[in-house]
C-alpha cells in the first residue's frame, strides 16, 4: 500500500498544497550521463528533477541559491544549469570534494564560474557567504532525516554482513556530523541552520527544504512538523507545502519503486503489528522571510 499525508503540525488551512510527479523515470535515470558514479556513494541524494522543480518554482533567472547542506551539490548543480548562481556548503571534506568533481563534469566554464561549493558547517553560512549574506533569493536544502541513512549492500548482507557497511551510515563516521543527531540535538542543530538561512535571505527570500517522515521502534517521527515549527521559531512564515511524489505515475495509479530495504522493513514492522506503509513521497516546506517583496 502506498500512502501519502500532510504533515500533523496544526498547519494554516489556507497553506496551499501541491503535488509534484518528480520520479516519472528513476533517480539512477536522472543522473545517468550527468552526474559522476562516485555520487553513488552519498546515502541520501536528492532526486535532480525535484531540485529543478524547486529552483524554477520559486527563483528567476540570475536569482542566487544555497544551500547550506549541500551534499554531493545536486542542488547547486542543478540551480546552475539553470542559469542561477548557486553556492552550497558541506560539512564533510569527502562529499565536498565530490561535488566540487561533479560540478566541473557537469557545467560548461561559463555555468561553473557562477557556482561554488566550500567545505563549511552550516550553522556558518554568513561568514561564508561573505558580502552575499542578506541578497540570497533563494535557500534550497535537504537536512538529514534523524534516522539511520546508508549505502545498502544486499550481498553482503545476504552472506552474513551488514545490511549498510558502516562507514556509509549517517554521512560520516563523524560522531558530531548532524547526521548522527537525534531528538533535541537534531532540533537545535537545525534551529541553528534555519537562523543562518532566515539571516542570509533578502527580505521575500524564500527557505524551501526537503524532509520525509520516518518510523522508529513503532512511532513516527513528524519531520515536517518538525521543520515548520523550527523554521517558524527562526522567523519564517510557512507559505506552502508540496508533496513530492516518488512513485511514477502510471494509468492513474501510483507506480512505487521502494527499494528492498524499505520493503524488508514494512514487512518486519507488519509483523509486529505496527501500522507501517510504503513512503513514496517527501515533503517539501515552503517558507518566506517576512518583508520586501
Amino acid at each position: 500500500m502506498v500512502r501519502t499525508t500532510t504533515p500533523r503540525c496544526g498547519a494554516p488551512a489556507d497553506v496551499p498544497l501541491a503535488i509534484w510527479p518528480v520520479a516519472q523515470t528513476t533517480a539512477q535515470w536522472q543522473r545517468a550521463g550527468r552526474y559522476l558514479p562516485s555520487c553513488t556513494a552519498h546515502p541520501g541524494k536528492m532526486l535532480p528533477e525535484l531540485a529543478r522543480r524547486v529552483v524554477t518554482e520559486y527563483s528567476s533567472q540570475g536569482d542566487v541559491v544555497v544551500d547550506p547542506l549541500a551534499g554531493i551539490g545536486t542542488s547547486v548543480a542543478e540551480a546552475a544549469l539553470l542559469g542561477r548562481r548557486a553556492f552550497g556548503v558541506e560539512l564533510e571534506t569527502r562529499w565536498a570534494q565530490v561535488a566540487a568533481e561533479n560540478l566541473d563534469h557537469m557545467l560548461s566554464a561559463a555555468q561553473r564560474r557562477r557556482v561554488e561549493v566550500r567545505q563549511g558547517d552550516g550553522r556558518r553560512l554568513g561568514e561564508l557567504l561573505g558580502s552575499r549574506a542578506g541578497k540570497v533569493d533563494l535557500v534550497l536544502t535537504s537536512p538529514p532525516y534523524a534516522c539511520d541513512a546508508g549505502v545498502i549492500d544486499k550481498p553482503a548482507w545476504l552472506a552474513g554482513g551488514r545490511l549498510c557497511p558502516s562507514e556509509t551510515l549517517n554521512y560520516s563516521r563523524d560522531r558530531a556530523n548532524l547526521g548522527h543527531a537525534r531528538g533535541e540535538a537534531y532540533a537545535e542543530a537545525m534551529a541553528e541552520i534555519y537562523a543562518a538561512c532566515h539571516a542570509v535571505l533578502r527580505p521575500g527570500g524564500r527557505l524551501v527544504v526537503v524532509t520525509k517522515n520516518s518510523r522508529r521502534r513503532g512511532r513516527m517521527l513528524d519531520l515536517a512538523g518538525v521543520t515548520v515549527s523550527l523554521a517558524a521559531d527562526a522567523g519564517f512564515a510557512y507559505i506552502g507545502h508540496v508533496v513530492a511524489l516518488h512513485a511514477a505515475i502510471r494509468d492513474g495509479d501510483l507506480a512505487a519503486r521502494p527499494s528492498y530495504w524499505q520493503v524488508t522493513q514494512v514487512r518486519h514492522a507488519r509483523r509486529r503489528e505496527e501500522p507501517a506503509h510504503l513512503v513514496a513521497h517527501e515533503d517539501v516546506t515552503v517558507f518566506v522571510k517576512k518583508g520586501g517583496r
